[in-house]
């Protein structure tokens, strides 16, 4: 990566020369060691002219060699992989922009209400963090959720924007977006993880969810969280099909819900944490 290499100048050429983290790594161990070895060797010389001190004190510079070399190493080391961890960090971010851009035109295509994404990918995370996950756990959750209908770019907008009821051929077809999102971010390393959400999401508690009818705790637990918020997000909000709920009538339905739709501990998580997770969905980020 450009902020890892070394950059020198070709003789007789104006292009750049890039050496590899690793080999420039390398190269200044050598360096600084030969320089080390040289100079220590010159004024042990100079000074000690008694042989049985200079064995001890060889012994010495030897000991010192090794300790300031391992020093330089893990610092050398350390900074590269550093540098690294900023540039990989960089390139996710340029990934999740990206796809968030992507989302929004879903979105819209979607007529979904302003920030529905946004809004999931909040109150998903805010409730997995209560619910005790971290590190890549939570990064899942927020792709996941961020991309949970990905599988509907493949279906119609006669069956995605239907005003009325759906009949069961269109029924059948809206429900095979789950594996068409789960086989899409299968394609790609870094969001294998987050398909958990996209495939199991039409999951329910009581087994009779689509499209495998998983059951209760073998629904993943990423799918099980963002499930408690896509329902409160579908119901307090105006789809095409439908207006918003009121807030008292969302929060009965989480309640009904528990145990047959949605795990019950997540909603009773969810309730008790209400007042900082609709904040939070509703608190657009700068």
């Amino acid at each position: 990566m450009a902020e890892c290499a070394f950059v020198g100048r070709v003789i007789g050429e104006g292009s750049p020369v890039v050496l590899s983290p690793q080999l420039r790594t390398a190269g200044t161990y050598v360096l600084v060691s030969a320089i080390y070895i040289w100079l220590s060797g010159r004024l042990l010389g100079d000074l000690v002219h008694d042989p049985h001190q200079l064995v001890h004190y060889q012994i010495i510079k030897g000991w010192a060699f090794v300790a300031g070399t391992g020093l330089l190493l893990y610092w050398m080391i350390g900074r590269t992989v550093h540098r690294m961890a900023d540039a990989n960090q960089r390139l996710l971010d340029g990934h999740e922009q990206a796809l968030r851009v992507l989302v929004e035109a879903m979105d819209v295509r979607h007529k979904e209400t302003s920030d529905h994404s946004e809004r999931v990918v909040r109150m998903a995370a805010g409730l997995a963090r209560v619910a005790g996950l971290q590190g890549e756990a939570m990064r899942d959750i927020k792709f996941g959720a961020l991309l949970h209908d990905i599988g509907k770019l493949a279906l119609p907008d006669s069956i995605l924007i239907k005003p009325g009821k759906l009949d069961d051929e269109e029924i059948r077809v809206m429900r095979t977006h789950p594996r068409i999102g789960h086989d899409m971010l299968q394609r790609i390393d870094f969001l294998r993880g987050a398909s958990a959400i996209p495939y199991s999401h039409h999951e329910r508690w009581d087994g009779t969810g689509y499209p495998r009818g998983l059951a209760g705790e073998e629904i993943p637990l990423a799918a099980r969280i963002f499930s408690v918020v896509d329902v409160w997000d579908a119901l307090s909000f105006p789809r095409v099909y439908k207006p918003a709920w009121p807030e008292a009538e969302v929060l009965k339905y989480l309640r009904e819900a528990a145990g047959a739709q949605l795990d019950p501990k997540l909603v009773q998580l969810f309730l008790d944490n209400y007042p900082a997770l609709k904040t939070l969905a509703l608190t657009p980020h700068p």
